[in-house]
C-alpha cells in the first residue's frame, strides 16, 4: 500500500566494536542483515531512510543514506543527531553493553611468559534506545531484544523501561541467518508471533508500523 506522506525513518544495524588496543576489540556476532533489510524495506515503501551501521560487510540498500560508525559512543552521537528530524526509529543494532575502561595506546602484551590469566576492566556503554526514547514525543520507536532461553518477560520489561512502542524479540538463531522467528510485543500489551520468515518478509511487516498520516 503506498504511503500517504513520505516519512523519515532511522535504522541502526550491526554490531559495535569496543577496542581494547589498536588491534583487538570486543564485539558480537551480529551480521547487520536485519537492519539492512529494514532500511531497504522502508525505502521501497517510499520513505526517506537513514541507516547508521556498525562494522559490517553489506552493500548499502538503494535509496538509503548510510552513516558508518564503530563504537557504541560513535553510534550514540550519530543516532542522536539523526533522531532530531525523523518520524520513526528502528533500533536494530546489537550495541555492546560494555567497553574497556581504557583503550591501551599500544598493543597489549604479556607481562612475562609465565602469565596465564589477564583481566580487562569494563565500563557500561550508554543505552542508546533509552536515551532517545526518553524524549521521543509522538515518534515511533521500535527496539530489538535478542534473548537466549525464555526471554519474553525480559523483553516486555525492556519495552516498558526504555519507553519504546514495540520490541522485537528474537534469539541467537537469528545471528547471521537469512530467516528468523520473532515475537512482536506492543506497549499496548499486544503480542504477535512470526515463525521461520525471511528477514526481508519480517522487515516489510515491521515497516508497516510506521504511521501513515
Amino acid at each position: 500500500m503506498p504511503v500517504r506522506r513520505r516519512k523519515h525513518v532511522l535504522v541502526t544495524a550491526g554490531p559495535t566494536r569496543e577496542h581494547v588496543d589498536p588491534v583487538r576489540y570486543l564485539t558480537n556476532e551480529s551480521s547487520g542483515r536485519m537492519g539492512f533489510e529494514l532500511a531497504a524495506a522502508a525505502a521501497r515503501a517510499g520513505h526517506r531512510v537513514t541507516l547508521i551501521a556498525g562494522p559490517v560487510h553489506l552493500p548499502t540498500p538503494r535509496g538509503v543514506t548510510r552513516i558508518d560508525v564503530v563504537s557504541a559512543r560513535d553510534m550514540l552521537r550519530s543516532t542522536r543527531r539523526a533522531f532530531r528530524g525523523v518520524d520513526a526509529l528502528f533500533m536494530c543494532a546489537a550495541v555492546a553493553d560494555w567497553r574497556p575502561l581504557r583503550k591501551r595506546a599500544g598493543k597489549w602484551r604479556k607481562e612475562n611468559e609465565l602469565q596465564e590469566v589477564a583481566k580487562i576492566e569494563l565500563r557500561r556503554n550508554p543505552d542508546i534506545l533509552a536515551t532517545l526514547a526518553r524524549r521521543k514525543g509522538q515518534r515511533l520507536v521500535v527496539g530489538f531484544a535478542l534473548e537466549t532461553g525464555a526471554g519474553e518477560a525480559r523483553a516486555r520489561a525492556k519495552l516498558r523501561r526504555k519507553n519504546a512502542d514495540f520490541v522485537v524479540l528474537n534469539d541467537e538463531r537469528a545471528l547471521g541467518a537469512m530467516r528468523t522467528s520473532i515475537v512482536l510485543l506492543g506497549r499496548d500489551g499486544s503480542r504477535q508471533e512470526f515463525l521461520g520468515r525471511t528477514k526481508r518478509a519480517v522487515a516489510e511487516m515491521l515497516v508497516r508500523l510506521v504511521p501513515q498520516k
